[in-house]
């Protein structure tokens, strides 16, 4: 994310180390950079505030926010760019509210931009409404951007011993995988022997070969 505390630092050590980077649209923390402007600030708490009012908030579009989602956005992808010195790779969004209807319904996020799709699911693992929603969402987004064909969270397929399944998947199909290394015993499950037995005979990479 930018406008944090450590931002800059993420960038030298991202940029230092060939890392491919994504913009992880932030609509639901405060910036916490003190370098951030008042007017950037103010306009973005009004967003934090709405979008973290309740869980179905990002379900609904708010009209009088529109000129703040568009500065907002605006000011992340140039300080992106200003960070990197080049576009990202993809963009996403923190708690996944890049997918908040706000956005949805504006041009603000350029046609061809390669992009972060909702989570995917077996059936049977969510209500048939909310699978239903997800994939309108993602037939949506298909027609402007450029998306992986599955998306899934490496926690819950470790859980539901499913990891097997989208290793399957991912011999046809672009498949990412989500991580969070800090999350109790992620880091250590994507070192073992086990995960590097499943991803035998997959090609790996990032959105670059999208």
């Amino acid at each position: 994310m930018v406008f944090m505390a450590d931002s800059e630092r993420a960038a030298e050590l991202a940029s230092a180390n060939g890392v491919e980077v994504g913009l992880h649209l932030n609509f639901s923390e405060p910036f916490t950079d003190g370098r951030c402007s008042g007017r950037l600030r103010d306009c973005h708490n009004r967003i934090v505030g709405f979008l973290t009012r309740n869980k179905y908030s990002q379900l609904l579009y708010n009209p009088f926010l529109r000129r703040e989602f568009a500065y907002s956005y605006s000011a992340q992808a140039e300080e992106f760019a200003r960070l990197f010195g080049k576009s990202p790779s993809h963009i996403d969004g923190h708690h996944h509210m890049h997918l908040c209807v706000n956005l949805l319904f504006s041009d603000m996020i350029p046609p061809g931009t390669k992009l972060r799709r909702n989570f995917s699911f077996w059936p049977g693992e969510k209500s048939l409404s909310n699978r239903t929603y997800r994939r309108l969402v993602d037939r949506w987004l298909a027609r402007r951007y450029r998306l992986a064909d599955y998306f899934f969270d490496l926690t819950q397929c470790r859980e539901g011993k499913k990891l097997h399944r989208v290793a399957a998947l991912a011999k046809s199909s672009n498949v990412e995988i989500m991580t969070h290394p800090i999350a109790n015993g992620e880091e250590e499950y994507l070192m073992s022997d086990d995960f590097q037995a499943i991803l035998q005979g997959l090609g790996i990479g990032g959105y670059a070969l999208l």
